[in-house]
């Protein structure tokens, strides 16, 4: 990044030598990412600022090019991620009918459901293929044979789970599928928008032809370069960092559990149906805010309910999704083990967090009164 910030400073647009080098960088990167999905062909890579846009393109973009053919009609689920559920909620605003499927007590989609709401008028089926809060890993396969029943264009968004799990577009026929390269330790302010050949989007920023007229706006060079970068070491490298970070993420939650109890478990057990670099638990009589806050102080970084919705202190989306106690979700944390992690690390951090929480219990009546008997659990 620093050498493409450095020598490539030409525009990609531009047909100078200058130009011409930054254009060799940026589809070096296309090809790179391409790879990492399975793409067909680099050109069905666009990349964006963000996951964010690359969702509101796919939806908001989907939607507005292929509403004028017939049928208004948008199926997700009712545990997304924000930059899925909040752009599907606008359209519903504009008239367009918006279906929410409901998920399980550990967040997966119910295959039969979605079927059954699923009809010939659906613009877009619109889903995640590992839950951003809950960790649970959905299958997508089998969404997508849903979807191509119906004709319908399927989105995938995969910010969460790419990099760390194998992403196929082709196997999960995928018409448009989101990465963000931060999520497997690239850099910020990029995103990326897969685009299968045949799926019509219409752009959202206007103004100039970068992007194949889908995206206006000089590319954020030195970003992507990183975001090649890094999709490529994903590539040869995910499955002895997915298979690290799962242990990781065992021992964190076997250690918790052992030394501090009412927690609860938020998604499925960690194993092939959870996402390896999210740990999501509720802990009971505190809140899950000042265990981040003391935790931090003390050298482990964690989140406390989604990062996207935190700052508003409400309910996460999939936590409510799943029937969570809204006491229990307000002493939701998260751990969140990447490929930087030791598994010397773990006996540590749980040491940490277990004297955190009992710091903070020790200072919670509602927790004096459960070991008097006087109260009740959730858990």
């Amino acid at each position: 990044m620093a050498k493409c910030a450095r020598d490539c400073f030409g525009s990609p647009s531009s047909l100078h030598r200058f130009g011409l080098d930054a254009r060799a960088a940026l589809n070096k990167a296309r090809e790179q990412v391409a790879a990492l999905i399975n793409a067909e062909s680099p050109e069905e890579i666009i990349f964006t600022a963000n996951a964010a846009e690359s969702a509101n393109l796919a939806i908001v973009g989907t939607v507005e090019a292929n509403r004028r053919f017939g049928g208004a009609r948008l199926v997700t689920s009712a545990a997304e991620h924000p930059m899925v559920i909040d752009p599907a909620l606008a359209l519903k605003a504009s008239g367009v009918e918006c279906e929410l499927v409901g998920v399980d007590s550990v967040g997966s989609i119910d295959l039969a459901k979605m079927e059954d709401v699923l009809s010939d008028d659906c613009l877009l089926l619109a889903t995640h293929h590992a839950n951003h809060d809950l960790g649970t890993i959905q299958p997508v396969a089998s969404l997508g044979e849903i979807g191509a029943e119906k004709a319908a264009p399927f989105f995938v968004d995969a910010s969460f789970s790419g990099g760390w799990l194998p992403v196929d577009v082709r196997a999960m026929n995928a018409s448009l599928l989101s990465l963000e390269p931060n999520r497997f330790h690239g850099p910020k302010g990029v995103g990326v928008l897969y685009r299968h050949r045949r799926a019509r989007i219409q752009p959202m920023i206007r103004g100039g032809s970068q992007e194949e007229g889908r995206r206006a706006g000089e590319e954020n060079l030195p970003a992507i370069v990183g975001a090649g970068v890094a999709a490529e070491i994903a590539l040869r490298e995910s499955e002895v960092r997915r298979e690290s970070v799962a242990r990781i993420q065992a021992g964190l939650w076997n250690g918790l559990r052992a030394r501090v109890p009412q927690l609860r478990l938020n998604g499925p057990d960690p194993g092939e149906a959870r996402l390896p670099t999210n740990l999501n638990f509720s802990v009971e009589f505190v809140e899950g805010e000042g265990v981040a806050l003391r935790a931090d102080l003390k050298g482990v970084a964690i989140g406390s309910g989604s990062a996207c919705v935190s700052k508003a202190l409400k309910v996460p989306r999939a936590l409510a999704a799943i029937g969570l106690e809204p006491a229990l979700a307000q002493g939701c944390v998260i751990l969140s083990p990447g490929a930087m992690n030791l598994e010397a690390e773990v006996d540590e951090a749980v040491g940490i967090l277990a004297g955190v929480i009992g710091d903070l219990r020790g200072m919670s009546p509602t927790w004096e009164e459960f070991k008097a008997g006087k109260r009740g659990t959730l858990v």
